[in-house]
């Protein structure tokens, strides 16, 4: 009792039992980064850093009971800030994620211009500096679910181009059953848009265990977006049935990547028609040789598949590589480019409302 009491003393243990803190590092431009770990009883493991609300690690067990590492990342700080420009490993991303269609828009009477994606006409993941690359502040919280820490981040007025002071926090939980679970809330003082998500890359076979195109994956979803050339939304919806982008029916993620012109998935799929009132079942992924399951449950209207489509060759975690196909993401959101698609759900948050989605990840075996 003394020896922890001392050690708490000189924060070398977290008071809380299930959450430790450890130094990530120092950026480029001189500030201290963060990690902690949350822990639940059954041994799973997430390991969050404070730059981007990055989950560098997830440990989650086989059908035997053996821990592996899903989330595909880095080891260093250094590696995160060199490349998470372009695969946005395990980010939190925003103020908008997925695309907006030439990087403006109009809003209550005002015209507002964002930057661009490096040689691209559109503007991506909230922006150069968007909620991806800058530093959170943390405070590990009680939970009755389980391990919890809570992120939070002032985005100011101009903020990459948005209006509004937009008050940020995101919850990580790791739950008793086995649940990790992500929650956002956002406040304004200016009409703004917000649309929040998370880009963690999965594997459930372990990560740098090679390709995703063995995983059976299931989609609630009876429509995807069309998109021009550069994968923005047109604005029409169409149905799945019969094409290579029906997973209504649990698929083999790589038996029709070859019917896809881009050569992989990078799509928005239409969960419902507007924001549910509570996180509904929109994904599960199953991998055959780990038994590993996760279902994700969300209150978002859509979701974004991403199958590493674009990645290049990367040197990831533990000597481990990572190439096109080797991890997917299934991003929680709401659809990409709203404020161009009136059709679609708002991405608006007016003042005095408050934001909120919770993005639900169950993991089990089979």
């Amino acid at each position: 009792m003394k020896l922890c009491l001392l050690l708490l003393s000189f924060g070398l243990v977290s008071a809380h039992a299930d959450v430790t803190k450890d130094n990530f590092g120092t950026t480029r431009g001189g500030d201290p980064v963060e990690r902690y770990t949350l822990k639940n009883k059954h041994g799973l493991v997430a390991k969050v850093i404070t730059l981007g609300g990055i989950i560098t690690e997830l440990h989650v067990p086989d059908r035997a009971g053996k821990l592996a590492d899903i989330a595909l990342g880095f080891d260093t700080l250094a590696e995160y800030e060199e490349h998470n420009g372009g695969v946005y490993f395990g980010c939190i991303t925003g103020r908008v994620a997925n695309r907006i269609a030439g990087g403006k828009f109009d809003l209550k009477g005002k015209s507002y211009t964002l930057d661009l994606h490096p040689k691209t006409s559109f503007h991506l993941h909230g922006g150069l500096k968007g909620f991806s690359k800058v530093i959170w502040k943390a405070e590990v919280i009680t939970d009755p679910r389980g391990a919890a820490l809570r992120l939070a981040y002032l985005s100011k007025d101009g903020d990459q181009g948005f209006p509004g002071n937009l008050n940020t926090s995101v919850t990580y939980v790791l739950t008793e059953d086995d649940a990790l679970v992500i929650e956002y809330v956002a406040t304004t003082d200016k009409a703004t848009p917000v649309n929040l998500t998370n880009h963690t890359y999965f594997n459930l076979a372990g990560a740098g265990s090679g390709t995703v195109f063995d995983h059976l994956l299931t989609l609630q979803a009876q429509h995807y977006l069309e998109t021009d050339e550069n994968l923005v939304p047109t604005g029409k919806l169409l149905p799945v049935a019969g094409t290579a982008y029906d997973f209504t029916r649990s698929e083999v993620i790589g038996s029709r990547v070859n019917q896809i012109s881009i050569g992989g998935y990078d799509h928005a799929f239409v969960l419902a028609d507007k924001p549910q009132p509570k996180p509904a079942l929109a994904a599960e992924v199953f991998e055959k040789k780990s038994g590993r399951v996760m279902q994700i449950r969300t209150d978002q209207p859509g979701i974004q598949l991403y199958t590493a489509t674009y990645t290049t060759p990367l040197n990831g975690k533990n000597g481990m590589s990572y190439d096109r196909f080797h991890g997917l993401c299934l991003e929680t959101q709401h659809q990409p480019d709203s404020v161009h698609h009136a059709a679609f759900p708002s991405t608006i948050l007016e003042p005095g409302q408050t934001y909120r989605t919770t993005t639900i990840h169950q993991f089990t075996t089979r």
